[in-house]
């Protein structure tokens, strides 16, 4: 029988289990809540969890033969199983149809977005699942509410939607869709998954066939939904619509101006999401030296940095690990012991 394993941040699920024996309740009032802290900045890993993009990576991926872009994800499951234990708040799904080797040259997640999160649903237990982010227009939005609606259910209400209008415009004529058309149907794709999730029959043509149903029904009341970038509309519109958002990386100045923005407009109810692009060295006190959506240093310039962040508005940074030059089991065990617990300003850590 497998118990709790004792590594860095272990301790969070032995307090977990007590709870659950003692009849408290643990569980969020929505998956939001499993990354947006009022005491601290939370921390998610984006996928694909692989390091091939360090130099080391790349000779690898040469020796192997494997194409450029298309990660290798011998290790992903066994690395997210530890992701889940060592107390990070999420896991990040990329969605990416068709691998553009010569345009995009990056294959995302590789798997069907879905799929992936149905198998992650199975193998965790604790983090939040996301899409960063699920290209709505692309996709018939009655197929996209049942595939989100049934990750929810599968993961006990886990699910944050992350959806976007696609920067590929590969993708469209392949589907036979206009890339120009892409603002008006994700807007019109956004406001059916809100109708689908909600009973009463099944959203069609203005209306509501009460007979018809889609099932199953979300685990949640209905399922966050996050714009990731901007999605082809107004900042208004996204402030009315959305539950978060979802930025590109950015330096503290430039994130400062973009939650004030976002909070202001959402009246505070809105989650902010951004994602760094990390290679932690092995000496704590290595300098930040800025790379393209990221930075390479040590663990106490990474803290300063995310404590700049937290302060700004910032709820939540899906790190991304590709271009690790250290072994990511060495780089997540330290992200877990060292900065996690830096970067909780709950009464409880300082008491600690």
């Amino acid at each position: 029988m497998r118990g709790v394993i004792k590594v860095p941040g272990a301790d969070y699920l032995a307090f977990r289990k007590r709870g659950q024996r003692n009849g408290e309740s643990m569980k969020p009032k929505t998956s939001l809540d499993l990354i947006r802290k009022p005491d601290r900045l939370t921390l998610g890993i984006e996928l694909p969890l692989d390091n091939d993009w360090s130099p080391q990576g790349i000779r690898r991926r040469e020796a192997s033969g494997r194409p450029s872009g298309v990660p290798d994800l011998s290790a992903q499951a066994e690395l997210l199983r530890r992701v889940d234990e060592l107390g990070f708040a999420a896991i990040w799904a990329r969605d990416v149809p068709v691998f553009d080797s010569v345009g995009m040259g990056d294959a995302g997640s590789v798997y069907d977005v879905f799929a992936l999160l149905g198998f992650l649903a199975g193998i965790t237990r604790n983090v939040a699942l996301g899409t960063a982010a699920v290209v709505l227009p692309i996709r018939h939005p009655m197929m996209t509410a049942k595939a989100a609606a049934s990750i929810d259910a599968l993961s006990g209400g886990r699910l944050i939607l992350g959806v976007a209008s696609g920067d590929r415009p590969v993708e469209y004529p392949l589907l036979g869709l206009d890339f120009e058309a892409r603002g008006e149907d994700f807007r019109k794709a956004a406001d059916y998954l809100r109708a689908a999730w909600q009973p009463g029959g099944l959203p069609f043509d203005g209306g509501r066939i009460r007979e018809y149903d889609l099932l199953p029904r979300p685990e949640q009341r209905t399922i966050p939904v996050v714009a990731a970038g901007q999605a082809r509309q107004s900042d208004g519109w996204l402030a009315a619509n959305m539950d978060g958002r979802f930025v590109y990386p950015g330096g503290v100045g430039r994130m400062t101006a973009q939650t004030a923005a976002w909070h202001d407009a959402t009246q505070g109810r809105g989650a902010f999401i951004s994602a760094f692009h990390l290679d932690l060295l092995a000496d704590a006190g290595a300098p930040n030296e800025p790379v393209r959506f990221g930075g390479r240093m040590g663990r106490k310039a990474l803290i300063s940095l995310f404590r700049r962040y937290a302060a700004a508005g910032v709820d939540h940074i899906a790190v991304n690990l590709r271009q690790s030059a250290r072994p990511l089991p060495e780089v997540l065990d330290e992200l877990a012991s060292e900065v996690l617990p830096a970067l909780d300003n709950s009464k409880a850590a300082q008491a600690a």
